[in-house]
């Protein structure tokens, strides 16, 4: 359901994955893409194809693309690959819905060479910083729509959806909580999981700054919700167990720090499942797309760039709930769905995001703290 950016705490990535992608494993990637004398693999944009219309033609050559940690109860990723298969005519492998972003770029490493390796990532902030490498530059048709502090210049992330992240609570089992202090109480014994690892995962990552900016720090300074979640340790209330479906139907975690438009999925299937978003600062990062430099399927890979930043794409991120990068501009032009946006309502007034430089520094802090402060 929405697992996606979980990781077994002492990073799992160190573990070959099992990954199951349908396409017949090779030696050597497609170089289908390569139609009409354009090497898709160094394409830079559409126009480098011919335009659009090539691109599909040279996407459609390749026949699949290969996707990686995306469930379909994310953001809306079942119905967004769905639309894309339908409209272009090209299967979608989906492996590993569940795995982290460090697990996405673990399987660029364990699969390359191979026709089954990921061509596209999504990826959180700090891992995408530290994997440039792992990219190729593309800008999609819609780049000026996309405001510069949202992408790479050269377009190797960019920026494509954020949410606001929320505390999700069985109203069954606890009472709503309106304060991180709340969750100190005996309400909450063993009862508190956030969505990963904070070291490997965008949304447990995400969850320690919403405690930082909640609790006298600040997206320059992740150390109080680092010391927060000790605290919650300590009071024998944090649960290291990361959230599925399973485990949120069973009971299993009945609290559960994660991104708005994941607990409102699961709010659809859980009767009793609500969203609580804490009063003051609120605490939102985007996600970003990503074009694998060793993609074996790379017409394909950046037709799937320029699916996710179209209108249909985008408007069918905020129909889950999630803002998409394109927002104002699609409001602007009038594009944007009008029962979607009123239904997500709109983003705090108090929200904060940290920059690729603040993520940085936070990414460094975690990685030095973080396992010692919930032994």
């Amino acid at each position: 359901m929405f697992t996606k950016r979980t990781a077994a705490a002492g990073i799992a990535v160190a573990t070959a994955l099992a990954l199951s992608l349908s396409a017949c494993a090779s030696s050597t990637p497609s170089d289908e893409g390569s139609a009409g004398g354009t090497d898709a693999a160094t394409a830079t944009s559409a126009a480098d194809f011919g335009g659009l219309d090539a691109l599909v033609e040279a996407a459609q050559a390749e026949g699949q693309l290969n996707v990686i940690a995306l469930p379909d109860n994310w953001a809306n990723y079942g119905q967004i690959i769905a639309a894309f298969e339908d409209k272009y005519d090209i299967t979608v492998n989906s492996a590993d819905p569940d795995v982290s972003s460090a697990e996405e770029i673990q399987a660029a490493d364990n699969l390359k060479g191979q026709d089954t390796a990921p061509d596209v990532f999504d990826l959180g902030t700090a891992v995408a910083l530290d994997s440039l490498d792992y990219f190729a530059p593309y800008q999609v048709e819609t780049w000026d729509d996309i405001p510069a502090e949202n992408k790479e210049e050269t377009g190797l992330w960019v920026n494509d959806y954020t949410g606001v992240m929320s505390v999700g609570y069985n109203s069954d089992a606890v009472p709503e909580p309106t304060s991180l202090d709340d969750l100190l109480g005996a309400d909450y014994k063993g009862k508190v999981a956030i969505n990963g690892d904070p070291t490997q995962a965008g949304a447990a990552f995400a969850a320690v700054g919403l405690a930082a900016v909640q609790n006298g720090g600040s997206v320059d300074d992740f150390q109080p919700g680092i010391d927060f979640f000790s605290e919650l340790n300590k009071a024998g209330n944090f649960l290291p167990l990361d959230p599925t479906e399973a485990t949120i139907a069973s009971g299993e975690t009945p609290v559960v720090f994660d991104w708005s438009y994941t607990n409102l999925a699961a709010a659809t299937t859980l009767p009793s499942w609500k969203v609580a978003i804490l009063p003051g600062t609120a605490y939102g990062a985007y996600y970003n797309q990503a074009i694998s430099a060793d993609a074996p399927h790379p017409a394909a890979a950046r037709l799937w760039q320029e699916f996710i930043f179209s209108d249909e794409a985008q408007n069918l991120y905020l129909a889950a709930g999630a803002f998409p990068v394109r927002y104002a501009a699609m409001t602007d032009a009038g594009t944007i769905d009008a029962d979607a946006s009123e239904a997500a309502g709109s983003l705090p007034e108090k929200l904060v995001s940290p920059d690729a430089d603040q993520t940085e520094a936070a990414n460094a802090l975690l990685a030095a703290n973080w396992a010692t402060a919930i032994q």
